[in-house]
Formats: structure tokens, sequence, C-alpha cells
């Protein structure tokens, strides 16, 4: 089982602890990981591109000259594709990018990444995440005590108003729930901070 220190606040070792070997101590699947990834981004597509086709564009509703003896090419309608502010032509409409894929498949990439996040040392385990009142400047001095920086990812067993207005303003740090957890986030952090709560919640669901 692998085994990582567990911090508090202030950045000063007070335990540690043996974390399940089945969610943080897998081989990483990158196969998985990316299949994942492509569903979860293809899944927040909005999908509302639209482009008109001859039949909704205004106007070109008798045939511009007759068929034949004007030397030019026979035209049925000035709205042909062809023809400037003409429709277009298998342009994209409206439409739902969505798919669904296997929940086993999404909980063995979730996994993944949470094992290679152990395995990259790129994994701060705290004692407890408070804090009174929102405040920014609690939340940057303890994420400096903590020795985090860059791109991270702090995910709260439940929902904590304090924690979450304390750190949405800090540049490169994002605060989720654990029932949003995905593998975008997961894959855009170089830096996951877990509550001790929130290990034992992991835990118990991808255990």
């Amino acid at each position: 089982m692998p085994k990582v220190d567990v911090y508090n606040m202030q950045g000063k070792k007070v335990s540690d602890v043996e974390l399940n070997a089945s969610v943080f101590g897998i081989e990483p699947n990158e196969t998985v990981v990316h299949s994942v990834l492509v569903n979860y981004l293809a899944n927040q597509r909005q999908g509302t591109q639209s482009t008109k086709t001859r039949a909704e564009v205004r106007g070109g509703g008798r045939k511009p000259w007759r068929q034949k003896g004007t030397g030019r090419a026979r035209q049925g309608s000035i709205r042909a594709p062809q023809w400037i502010k003409g429709g277009i032509a298998l342009g994209p409409k409206p439409r739902s990018y969505s798919y669904r894929i296997n929940k086993k498949e999404k909980q063995l990439a979730i996994k993944s990444l949470l094992s290679a996040k152990v395995l990259d040392n790129e994994l701060t385990v705290v004692d407890k995440l408070e804090v009174k009142e929102p405040k920014t400047n609690v939340m940057v001095k303890a994420l400096t005590d903590l020795k985090v920086e860059g791109k991270t990812l702090i995910i709260l067993a439940e929902k904590n108003e304090n924690v979450l207005l304390s750190s949405r303003n800090i540049k490169g740090v994002k605060t989720i729930e654990l029932n949003t957890i995905n593998v975008f986030d997961l894959l855009n952090c170089n830096k996951l901070v877990l509550p001790l709560d929130t290990v034992k919640k992991l835990e118990e669901v991808y255990a």
C-alpha cells in the first residue's frame, strides 16, 4: 500500500496515512484515460452551431434568367450554394455530441489518475481544510505553507462554502466537490490537494 505524509494547514507533518492500493496504487491505464477524456469533452460541447440551407435563406423565388440562349450557365435560383448569399450545402445543424461510456471505464480512469498523482509526488494530503470565514489570503498562506504551487486542484468531500469562496480568486487554483470529480480537472492540474475525509470517501466509492 502506498504511504503518504499528512500535513496540517501550517505545512507541518502531523502523521502519515496508508492509501488503498486499489484506488491510489494501480498501474495507470492511459488508453482508458484518453477515451474517458474524449467522452467528457464531447459531452461539454453545446452543439448550437447552425447554417441555413438554400430553403432557408432569403430570396431566389424565380429563375434568374431563361434556360437557353443567354450564353451563360443555366441557373435555377440565385440562392443556390454557388451564389453569393446562397444557402450552405451540407453545413452544420444543431445537434448533440454527447454519448455514453461504460461506468467501470470512468472509475478506472479516475483511479489511474489518482495513482499517477501518487507516483509523480503530486498529491498533498491535509488533515483538514477549514476556514472560519471567506478569506483569500488565508487560503493563499495555507497553500504556500504546504508548498503547493502552479495549477492546483482541491477536492472537498462535501460542500464547504468558506473554502470555495476563499480559493476561487486564486490564480491556477480550482476547488470542486467529490461528486463532480472528472478526468479533465485531474489531468489539468499539477498538484492535487486532498483532505483526509476526501481520501476516505474516495476509497469508499472506488475501492
